[in-house]
């Protein structure tokens, strides 16, 4: 017997389970969109995840046969989205760590758990880190010794109180004293460096230094004996004016009856010549100098000795100590010219000594740059006007002296008179002209 039905000629019936006549038509599958927020989630033991049934059209549901069987039409899901999510994983949960199944990596991973290689680094991003961090603290620390040795400076003259005073030319003129005090030494420094005990303070050597505003510096000796007029002059401390009574003496005296302010008065009214800044060192400070730098090295062309100032020296080139390079400048009484000759040897010296300070060994090196500003300036006596700028200025211009267009002289002389030595006059007056103009100076000294 067929299990087909018959027709029964009412268009019903057709086809086995049919419940119509006429052939099924094609079943309509819905398009399957992938993803999406309907996406099935990870199922919890692995596997396929489950598959939903779909609609042909028709109103009837084919898919999961549980689906038909076993679930009423009311409770069965309306929709289908079997998306399919990047991160899904097929197979057992941790399948990714046991060698099976593919699994969604994070950042620094590429998906099988495989770590990405670091990048590359930004060695220009780096370097402008760097650089910009280094030249901050240069600038601090540079801001930070600048204060430091400006507070250090003692301005303690006041050319204010210069009167009568002549035009200026050209360039910078500085007058550098050395003095003798004593000032902050002890009894036992006292001995060491043979400066006696005398009280108070008088000039041991004066200079005039030219800087040039383009070059071709120039250093005069004043000697201490040379004979001079003390014109009128107004007291540092008094303020009484003194007129010019045409006393004639050894230039140190000004120094000695009323201070810095009347030497810088006395030299420019003999010379005609404007000082512009005043710079005075001790006995204790210049040693302190030489021997924060390490010494200085010097060639001495002749040997000598003197009881006096404690020099005892062989010829040939040898490093000078603070000790020894005192009893260097402040030597006389044993060289053939006397003071002319120790005028010598101290322009000499300061050359030699500044250029020491100037070396990168000394400039770029922190242990010694430090106490060698700190001994210099802790002795230093400036002008009010006088900066940290100028006093840079004044030591390279020092340094300058010995090569290139500089030039280093005696003051013109002309003989001498009750052992006190005269001044050329006219050379002088062409000496100063020259320097007022910055240019090269043809006149020879004593």
């Amino acid at each position: 017997m067929s299990d087909w039905p018959d027709d029964q000629g009412n268009g019903r019936a057709y086809g086995r389970g049919s419940g119509n006549t006429q052939p099924e038509g094609a079943r309509v599958m819905r398009h399957v969109q992938r993803g999406g927020p309907g996406r099935p989630g990870r199922q919890q033991g692995g596997g396929v995840p489950q598959q939903h049934s779909y609609d042909d059209g028709s109103g009837q549901r084919y898919g999961d046969a549980r689906d038909d069987m076993f679930e009423p039409r009311s409770s069965r899901q309306e929709s289908y989205d079997s998306g399919y999510n990047t991160g899904q994983v097929y197979g057992s949960p941790n399948a990714g760590g046991q060698g099976g199944g593919y699994r969604q990596g994070g950042e620094g991973d590429d998906g099988y758990g495989t770590p990405a290689p670091r990048p590359a680094p930004n060695w220009r991003r780096r370097l402008k880190i760097g650089s910009i961090t280094l030249v901050v603290v240069l600038l601090a620390v540079s801001i930070g010794t600048y204060f430091w040795a400006d507070s250090k400076l003692k301005r303690e003259v006041d050319l204010s109180k210069v009167i009568e005073r002549p035009d200026g030319g050209d360039g910078t003129n500085y007058l550098i004293v050395g003095s003798d005090s004593r000032e902050g030494m002890s009894d036992q420094d006292k001995k060491d460096l043979h400066t006696g005990s005398a009280a108070g303070k008088r000039t041991d050597s004066m200079m005039i230094l030219h800087v040039a505003d383009d070059g071709g510096n120039t250093m005069i000796s004043l000697p201490r004996d040379s004979n001079v007029t003390i014109p009128s002059f107004k007291g540092a401390q008094s303020g009484k004016l003194y007129p010019n009574q045409g006393r004639q003496t050894k230039l140190n005296a000004a120094y000695a009856e009323d201070g810095p302010e009347l030497l810088v008065r006395t030299v420019e009214y003999n010379t005609g010549l404007r000082i512009d800044h005043y710079a005075e060192i001790g006995f204790g400070g210049f040693a302190k100098i030489v021997d924060a730098v390490g010494g200085v090295e010097m060639d001495i062309p002749k040997g000598f000795k003197d009881e006096k100032s404690g020099a005892d020296f062989e010829a040939g080139k040898q490093t000078l100590d603070g000790k020894q390079a005192l009893a260097f400048v402040r030597t006389r009484y044993a060289l053939p010219g006397s003071d002319l000759d120790r005028t010598k040897n101290q322009q000499k010296f300061l050359a030699a000594l500044a250029n020491q300070a100037a070396t990168p060994g000394t400039v770029m090196n922190p242990f010694k740059l430090y106490p060698t500003m700190g001994a210099g300036l802790d002795t230093l006596i400036v002008d009010k006007d006088m900066g940290l700028f100028d006093v840079a200025s004044m030591f390279w211009a020092m340094k300058g002296v010995t090569g290139g267009d500089g030039k280093s002289m005696n003051m013109p002389l002309a003989g001498s008179t009750g052992g006190n030595l005269l001044w050329d006059k006219a050379k002088v007056k062409q000496m100063v002209n020259q320097l007022n103009n910055d240019e090269k100076v043809t006149v020879s000294g004593g």
